[in-house]
């Protein structure tokens, strides 16, 4: 006899588990208790005969045959999502939920708000933004979309250019008085430097390309008194004369327009650090994920840096 298929709910309780990686989490969540999550669980795999969660003292593992699950149930539970939207004939009314990734300081100044905004204009989707000093990986679906800095990271998934975002470094006025201002990139070695550890760049280097003839790059080693994995912590410090930063534009460009923080270095270019809404191709068609887009994009079209 055929081991019976999945319903709906029982794919989505699995992807909330697999998310949170905690019963007792995705019981807060689903308003159950913790037994009662354990139970569902437990249910499954007895149905399915196999093991789908790895269990540990402090967090829920998937194993092979869960993360094999978890990819086909996120797959169905979209699929029905699109299917629901074409047969109710709702193209003004996208529902559902919309998971969103951001980084910490640009996604709390700056997509948050559009959040906001977004679901006073579609109330019936439900909206979970989390915030991350480091993007998640790529196979990790997790997320419905990701807004990233730089290049696109991959040719399986659909990115979209929102705006062009430089990466410049920059310090008070008072810490340039008390230290001078570096004339190259090899003089920042005589500076104190404020490192911001994310992502997959090496940490402690800052590359540069001269914007004269030839277009050298250079790789320059810093002396970094202070690091922090959080871009508004090292801005905060640099604002305090703790030393020069290299921030992306967008985060630092009202305290250029104010005086508060001066740009160094302006002729030597570094890495660009455009800003793209990044999403697996898969949900394209999914319609809240398609406004989500289109409401960034009519945004940043007419949004200056910093604001």
């Amino acid at each position: 006899m055929s081991t019976p298929v999945s319903a709906p709910s029982e794919m989505a309780f699995f992807c909330l588990l697999a998310r949170s990686a905690s019963l007792s989490a995705t019981a807060r969540e689903l308003g159950i208790t913790t037994p009662a999550a354990s139970k569902r669980l437990s249910q499954m795999e007895a149905r399915l005969g196999v093991q789908l969660v790895s269990r540990t003292t402090r967090r829920l593992g998937l194993t092979d045959e869960g993360q094999t699950y978890l990819a086909h149930a996120r797959r169905i539970l979209d699929d029905i999502a699109v299917m629901e939207q074409a047969v109710a004939g709702m193209p003004g009314q996208p529902q559902g939920l919309l998971r969103i990734n951001a980084t910490l300081g640009f996604g709390r100044s700056h997509i948050a708000p559009l959040i906001a905004s977004f679901v006073r204009r579609h109330p019936q989707i439900q909206v979970q933004l989390q915030l991350s000093a480091s993007p998640p990986p790529l196979v990790d679906d997790s997320f419905d979309l990701c807004i990233r800095f730089g290049e696109p990271p991959d040719a399986r998934v659909i990115a979209r250019r929102l705006a062009p975002n430089r990466r410049l470094l920059c310090a008070s006025a008072a810490y340039l008085a008390r230290r001078g201002t570096p004339a190259t990139p090899r003089e920042l070695m005589q500076h104190d430097c404020i490192d911001i550890r994310q992502g997959d760049d090496a940490h402690g280097v800052w590359r540069f390309t001269h914007n004269g003839p030839g277009r050298k790059t250079e790789a320059i080693r810093l002396r970094d008194s202070l690091s922090t994995n959080d871009g508004e912590i090292a801005v905060g410090w640099a604002l305090a004369g703790l030393g020069i930063v290299m921030r992306a534009e967008w985060d630092v460009a009202r305290y250029l327009r104010s005086g508060r923080l001066v740009q160094v270095l302006a002729d030597h270019a570094t890495a660009p650090a455009d800003i793209h809404v990044v999403y697996p191709q898969r949900h394209a068609a999914t319609q809240r994920v398609q406004r989500f887009v289109e409401h960034l994009a009519r945004h940043f079209d007419t949004a200056a840096p910093g604001f």
